[in-house]
């Protein structure tokens, strides 16, 4: 059988085919970041794999129905590869706010214990086709009726602690589109922030690109945004155009000095950026740009592009797992000299690890230091 870290790195860029597509959590479709995918549970690990795109449905990977205490049969191609587990339905779908808004549209559970919300639904890169990223759905879980456009300060606080009552959640991500002002959605994300943390001690991410004002920074981390996520998604200047023609407005100039300001502020580690392997930047360019993040204190968020229906991208070709290997496993050393590892970070995308085998890589033994006689 495969290694945990290899089979992950199979599973999320093949996806996998289910025979019982309701077993466990329900899966994801449309909306913001990774999705289309569904959690299941690989050692001690959960992850996120692809169910709806275009790789999965040819997948030589099969889920098995879960027995009576939820283990599935994994094979490929028909030999036994694994065996995995669901995690169960989140309690806190069940309920409803007095407006009758669903909680689940006004946040979902990622992995087994992660709360993730996007707080703007709406975003000025996505309405226009010229300036989109080719790869982002935040628009469609919005026209499905499966969220809302933006959830007050109430709401977010009112769900973010029934999540943890009733499913033990421990940290939340908080994304949004971005809005037409100067800073980015760092306004909405601190008055999310302060609401939620005066309803419940939750460790929170907050993820926005970066602010014109660097100030907002300060402000984030002073609102209760224990994290934050700055996202580059590609690393050469080429790739940035072609596939996110809106978002490379911001120069990489910009992020960098914006992930200087806000490790100053929130500390090595607690800052991140996801980057998506498989559009087009080479495993050289990748492996470069985290050895820069990682000298900056930015933890490299790679994770396997997910070609998600719907979009541009959706007929785009997932990567190689070899290829996701080459990458993850160098940077995986790289994260753990540079002791930023996903395990010490507070909250978000990077901690909780499911939608890529990074953090598998980085448990490294670095050499001690020889101590001079």
């Amino acid at each position: 059988m495969l290694d945990n870290a290899h089979l992950i790195s199979e599973l999320q860029t093949h996806g996998m085919r289910l025979v019982d597509p309701n077993a466990g959590h329900e899966s994801r479709r449309g909306g913001a970041g990774p999705s289309d995918h569904k959690a299941i549970t690989i050692g001690d690990r959960t992850v996120m794999i692809p169910v709806h795109t275009a790789p999965s449905f040819d997948s030589p990977y099969m889920v098995d129905t879960p027995d009576a205490t939820g283990a599935a049969r994994v094979t490929c191609n028909g030999a036994e590869v694994a065996q995995v587990r669901f995690p169960t339905r989140a309690k806190f779908y069940q309920l409803t706010t007095a407006e009758g808004v669903p909680y689940s549209h006004i946040a979902t559970l990622h992995s087994k214990d992660v709360l993730a919300t996007t707080v703007l639904q709406t975003c000025i890169r996505y309405e226009s086709r010229k300036k989109t990223c080719q790869f982002c759905s935040i628009g469609q879980s919005l026209a499905a009726g499966r969220t809302i456009a933006h959830k007050s300060p109430q709401q977010l606080a009112e769900v973010a602690k029934a999540a943890v009552d009733l499913d033990g959640v421990t940290h939340m991500v908080l994304t949004t589109g971005t809005p037409a002002g100067k800073d980015r959605g760092a306004k909405v994300l601190c008055e999310s922030a302060k609401a939620i943390k005066a309803a419940v001690d939750l460790p929170l991410q907050g993820q926005c690109e970066p602010p014109e004002d660097d100030a907002w920074h300060q402000r984030m981390f002073d609102a209760g945004i224990d994290t934050l996520g700055m996202h580059l998604e590609a690393v050469t200047p080429e790739v940035r155009q072609r596939i996110m023609p809106g978002k490379a407005s911001v120069p990489l100039e910009k992020y960098f000095s914006s992930f200087e300001a806000a490790v100053k502020i929130f500390g090595r580690g607690q800052v991140s950026t996801y980057i998506l392997a498989g559009l087009g930047d080479s495993r050289e360019a990748i492996l470069e740009m985290g050895e820069k993040l990682c000298s900056m204190g930015v933890y490299p968020f790679v994770v396997p592009f997910v070609p998600i229906s719907g979009t541009p991208l959706e007929s785009h070709p997932a990567p190689m797992s070899d290829f996701m290997v080459s990458v993850l496993e160098p940077l995986g050393q790289m994260i753990a000299r540079a002791d930023i590892r996903s395990v010490d970070m507070k909250a978000g995308c990077g901690k909780c690890g499911a939608c890529s085998a990074l953090s598998s890589y980085e448990k490294l033994k670095v050499p001690a230091r020889k101590v001079p006689a």
